[in-house]
């Protein structure tokens, strides 16, 4: 499979590291069991900008309030952080809109693919040049 193909999204792909970020798999944990975000926060003990900046990937929570909201969310630890693991369903198949959105979603995991190539590289040669000065 080249650089620019990626697997079919299936529901163990959709939320995985490569599309999906901490902050949207809590999101959709949270929208999955229900909540807005001021009814989690207040379980959590936490302000609503606090779990704002969580899905917004602005910052991340401490491994107790963590694996608070797993329970709370009903999903694993695991999951919130990497996609694997016991988490919720794939959004639901509308037909046209999800083709779009299906479209949209492999064309950022091409991206990211490309942007985790790069950055390796990136890396490889910064290394290099370090070690020639």
């Amino acid at each position: 499979m080249s650089q620019d193909q990626v697997e079919p999204l299936t529901d163990e792909g959709w939320y995985g590291e490569d599309v999906a970020t901490f902050g949207d798999r809590l999101a959709a944990a949270r929208d999955a069991a229900g909540l807005k975000q001021g009814e989690l926060a207040k379980r959590l003990g936490i302000k609503r900008s606090t779990l704002s900046n969580w899905e917004g990937d602005l910052s991340e929570p401490r491994a107790n309030r963590l694996s608070m909201m797993a329970g709370l969310l009903n999903v694993s630890v695991g999951w919130l952080l990497t996609g694997d693991g016991d988490g919720v369903e794939m959004p639901g198949d509308e037909e046209s809109a999800d083709t779009d959105l299906l479209a949209i979603v492999q064309e950022i995991r091409v991206i990211r693919s490309r942007m985790k190539n790069d950055l390796e590289k990136l890396a490889r040669l910064e290394k290099a040049l370090r070690n020639k000065v």
